[in-house]
């Protein structure tokens, strides 16, 4: 029964394989609801918020192409673009969780699920980087970022 809610919220959210994520969630105890709903809320405001209205002209090296007649589309898809692959290093990088071979340091980190008031639940939200295109919430996965 739980895993037939999870699948209709997931179905409710446009998630890509609603079935398979609540299967895992639980079958396998993955937070995949959470995992979705971290990187879908990057999408918004991080990658795709550089497409809306005076989004540019924030930025005065693209306030400045603008005024020289660039294009705004082909500006936007630059800014879209690049700020998918920051926030994709960026997931990239929490997902390794600090590996010590590389820095030499004894120190690491970890993401991971809350319950509603905010108390780790004990899953870890891991392999993010793998699922970030499949939760664009466009539903191109992302595809017209390299047009």
């Amino acid at each position: 029964m739980a895993a037939q809610g999870l699948r209709t919220r997931f179905e409710a959210l446009g998630a890509p394989d609603a079935p398979g994520r609540a299967r895992s969630e639980t079958d396998e105890d993955q937070p995949q609801l959470a995992r979705f709903m971290l990187l879908r809320s990057l999408w918004p405001g991080a990658i795709d918020g550089w497409a809306d209205p005076g989004a540019l002209e924030q930025v005065a090296a693209a306030r400045r192409l603008l005024e020289a007649g660039a294009d705004r589309d082909d500006l936007a898809l630059l800014a879209r673009a690049v700020a998918y692959e920051a926030v994709f290093a960026v997931v990239d990088e929490l997902d390794c969780g600090g590996d010590v071979n590389v820095s030499g340091v004894d120190v690491g980190w970890t993401v991971m699920e809350s319950g509603a008031d905010g108390t780790p639940t004990g899953r870890r939200l891991s392999a993010l980087h793998e699922d970030l295109l499949t939760t664009d919430p466009s539903g191109r996965d992302g595809a017209d970022l390299w047009r």
